[in-house]
């Protein structure tokens, strides 16, 4: 088979490196176009090339396509409009904001609704975009990271880095990411629906199919500080 027609194999054109990362972005809108099982065990065979501590790899994957996806994001989204309070396992978000951070994250939300129209202080459609979080922005493909509890920060660097992988793999079989913290505010009925057992924290979700690129959410960029912005040189 050639590359067009094997699945397990990059595009016929793989993007360099830098252009897989620098091209990278959390898209928004996916097409119903499916990805079969053989390109998501290749992609994630690639990015366990990922370095970690002693050579731990404390990874976990559950790969959710087809009905199984589909209950499990009709569970959450009817959580999610039924108004059911969230309760995150761990906090991703700092208890208290500082800047930068707060302008950055203000910035990339306010330039997302203006890419969708929706206006400020607009809180029902700001309620039913985020409700696309549940429903993998219509992607076919969920995958879901966990860790086992008894690891410390090291492991959650090692399953940062191996996630990134993922994202920058998954661009040389065309295919597109995005990753949600938003799944870790419902965990319990992930837990439920994948039987994730009690040993094992949810960490991140992560959307994967083919870019709706005709959806606006998937055409706005965020701004990057340059290295010189965080960056102490020292020796040079």
């Amino acid at each position: 088979m050639d590359s067009v027609t094997d699945p397990t194999r990059p595009t016929a054109n793989p993007l360099s490196v830098f252009d897989a990362v620098a091209g990278r972005r959390s898209v928004r809108a996916f097409t119903a176009a499916p990805v079969p099982r053989e390109t998501v065990e290749r992609i994630l065979d690639l990015a366990a090339r990922a370095p970690s501590g002693s050579n731990i790899q404390p990874w976990k994957v559950y790969a959710v396509a087809g009905a199984a996806r589909a209950a499990l994001s009709a569970e959450l989204l009817a959580d999610h409009e039924a108004g059911v309070p969230e309760e995150p396992e761990y906090a991703y978000y700092p208890e208290s904001w500082k800047e930068p951070y707060l302008a950055r994250r203000r910035k990339v939300g306010w330039d997302l609704y203006g890419a969708l129209g929706i206006a400020k202080g607009d809180r029902e459609r700001m309620a039913r975009q985020h409700g696309r979080n549940w429903d993998l922005f219509g992607a076919p493909v969920g995958l879901f990271f966990t860790i086992d509890r008894v690891m410390g920060k090291g492991g959650w660097l090692d399953l940062g880095m191996f996630m990134q992988n993922v994202m920058i793999v998954a661009r040389g079989f065309g295919l597109e990411t995005c990753p949600q913290a938003a799944f870790c505010y419902r965990h319990a009925i992930v837990r439920r629906h994948l039987a994730l057992p009690d040993t094992e924290i949810l960490a991140c979700g992560m959307a994967l199919g083919h870019a709706d690129w005709s959806a606006p959410e998937n055409n706005f960029a965020t701004e990057r500080e340059p290295a010189g912005g965080f960056t102490r040189f020292v020796g040079f």
